[in-house]
């Protein structure tokens, strides 16, 4: 019988979360058998999933026709609280073999709010409290608004995945974060063995923003951007990889470790691959590393499970990868300004979905008076 390639990723360390939600994946049974199947140990959720799942079927139909008199916020907020649970109890005795390792689903602080940190902690301790389970996290964007909000989640002990991460030296201050948080609930204290959180670093969209830059220069003559394409996405989650790792080495993090802190593990997000010139697990295969996350959707799963290659590659060509950075700045591109245009991008991208899908919620509920 041939070994489960996504559990061979389970054996080295790295997770695999789903990067999706429905209602009838997790109701009728296909959850079950991922986690069964496939050892599946999370999911993570998004604006843009849940509208994709409201607006592309049927499944939601009723609960709005029932919250009849309710804004489409309240509506939306209540569908995604409900599949949320759902989907947690479905991870909960994943949960509890990893002794609260593994087996979250994350639910999202709303996007307008990635520029409003005390709006993000109010409604970062509204959506922990709703959903009431030991295995939610609450996604919380990365930008420099969402810092202290972190901080302050974390010092609470709320579960926080940190989302929406470019920048290596955003990371660090994530990192920062982090540990300030732990340090300060031992001052006053509080247990720091029961905190969890993940730094979500999205992947492709590196590749998506630089690689214009450099077929611009490429055909201009440039041979050395030519040979850069493709190459920074991959490179800037090793170098974020490597922070990681000096973290979780130096002496301040051995002394919270030592009083029974647990590490905040890199989340590999936007791995599957958007250029159809690359190799459909291009970036899953390049980033499988110890004690990290990868989150999928269902059709870059499929694909690992069909054909994937589970071997650790994260530390390969680490210095080959600052060089890389070496070689964009030579190139005269900003690796700064790609970071901030994709955090931007990232928010209003969000932003919009969530719209879209207040707009969809809405008119569903006028369609149901009209009918």
């Amino acid at each position: 019988m041939s070994t489960n390639r996504l559990h061979a990723l389970e054996a080295l360390g790295q997770s695999v979360w789903l990067d999706y939600i429905r209602r009838d994946l997790v109701t009728g049974g296909g959850l079950a058998k991922l986690i069964e199947e496939d050892g599946l140990s999370g999911m993570t959720s998004n604006p843009t999933i849940f509208d994709k799942a409201i607006a592309g079927s049927s499944l939601y139909d009723g609960d709005i026709r029932d919250a009849a008199g309710k804004d489409p916020f309240q509506v939306f907020d209540a569908l995604a609280v409900r599949d949320v649970r759902a989907a947690a109890d479905a991870f909960r005795a994943t949960h509890d073999a990893a002794k609260g390792n593994d087996g979250f689903v994350s639910i999202e602080v709303g996007p307008h709010l990635a520029r409003d940190t005390n709006g993000t902690i109010a409604e970062a301790r509204r959506l922990w409290k709703a959903c009431e389970r030991p295995n939610v996290m609450v996604k919380i964007p990365g930008t420099a608004e969402g810092i202290p909000a972190i901080r302050q989640c974390l010092t609470e002990g709320i579960h926080i995945n940190i989302t929406l991460l470019f920048s290596v030296d955003r990371y660090r201050e994530v990192i920062e974060a982090h540990q300030a948080a732990l340090e300060e609930r031992r001052r006053a204290g509080q247990s720091i063995s029961e905190v969890r959180s993940v730094a979500s670093f999205f992947v492709s969209r590196v590749d998506t923003n630089v690689d214009p830059k450099l077929d611009a220069l490429a055909k201009k003559g440039d041979e050395r951007a030519r040979g850069l394409r493709s190459r920074l996405a991959i490179a800037n989650a090793r170098v974020a990889y490597e922070a990681f790792e000096q973290t979780t080495g130096a002496p301040r993090w051995k002394a919270l470790e030592a009083a029974g802190a647990h590490v905040q593990r890199p989340l590999w997000a936007s791995t599957s691959t958007k250029d159809p010139k690359l190799p459909d697990l291009y970036y899953v295969e390049a980033l499988v590393a110890p004690q990290s996350v990868d989150t999928m959707p269902p059709e870059t799963l499929d694909a690992f499970r069909n054909h994937g290659d589970a071997r650790v590659r994260v530390r390969d060509d680490r210095d080959q990868a600052h060089e890389d950075f070496r070689a964009l700045r030579d190139l005269g591109i900003s690796f700064e300004q790609v970071t901030t245009e994709l955090e931007n991008e990232g928010v209003q991208k969000f932003s919009q979905s969530f719209d879209s899908l207040m707009k969809t919620i809405g008119e569903k509920q006028r369609a149901m008076r009209v009918a």
